[in-house]
């Protein structure tokens, strides 16, 4: 059967998904050979199947699926959420991500997790710096890009089945340069 292809219209909506994705670590490190096909280009024709022998069908049994994973909540409840809006919440741990790298940001961040987790922390205040989508530093990045990428390191990194909500600061912790991380609490 030969693969159809793509209407502009398909075409169009598929351009707007592949700006979303995000290159996988693995890619990054086979470089440029790892460029992604054309989207007309036709699939390959599927191998015609073939019977699976009595041997085959009697091995492992399938792997039971993982439920998915736990989201992070727009509101939690009201005593959460007063103490937010009063500036009353007192973090557990506070740490401030200003002058690292990406890399060094990000490693931090996952340390600080971790040992939260380990001591039964319940918030964390996470200063990040506020976002500035159109100022240019020297070497052509713009500022603010932990704070453009904190939310993404949060949501796949290996605490986010733990966090509860990730709310903007009260400005007397450092309102929009700065994020509460509320973890769940401990089964």
């Amino acid at each position: 059967m030969a693969a159809r292809r793509l209407n502009p219209e398909e075409r169009a909506a598929w351009a707007l998904i592949a700006r979303t994705v995000r290159r996988a670590h693995k890619d990054e490190a086979r470089g440029a050979s790892a460029a992604a096909a054309p989207v007309d280009t036709p699939s390959p024709p599927a191998a015609p199947k073939r019977k699976a022998s009595a041997a085959l069908t009697t091995s492992a049994p399938a792997r039971p699926v993982p439920p998915p994973p736990r989201r992070p909540v727009e509101t939690l409840d009201s005593t959460w959420e007063k103490q937010i809006r009063r500036g009353a919440l007192q973090p557990d741990i506070a740490i401030d991500l200003h002058g690292h790298s990406l890399a060094a940001a990000h490693a931090r961040l996952d340390q600080v997790l971790a040992e939260a987790r380990l001591a039964g922390a319940r918030t964390l205040l996470i200063v990040t710096g506020k976002a500035r989508k159109f100022a240019q530093n020297g070497d052509g990045r713009g500022r603010g890009a932990i704070r453009a990428e904190i939310g993404h390191w949060l949501e796949a990194g290996r605490h986010a089945d733990a966090i509860a909500s990730v709310r903007t600061a009260h400005p007397r912790h450092g309102g929009d340069g700065a994020i509460y991380v509320i973890l769940r609490r401990k089964k």
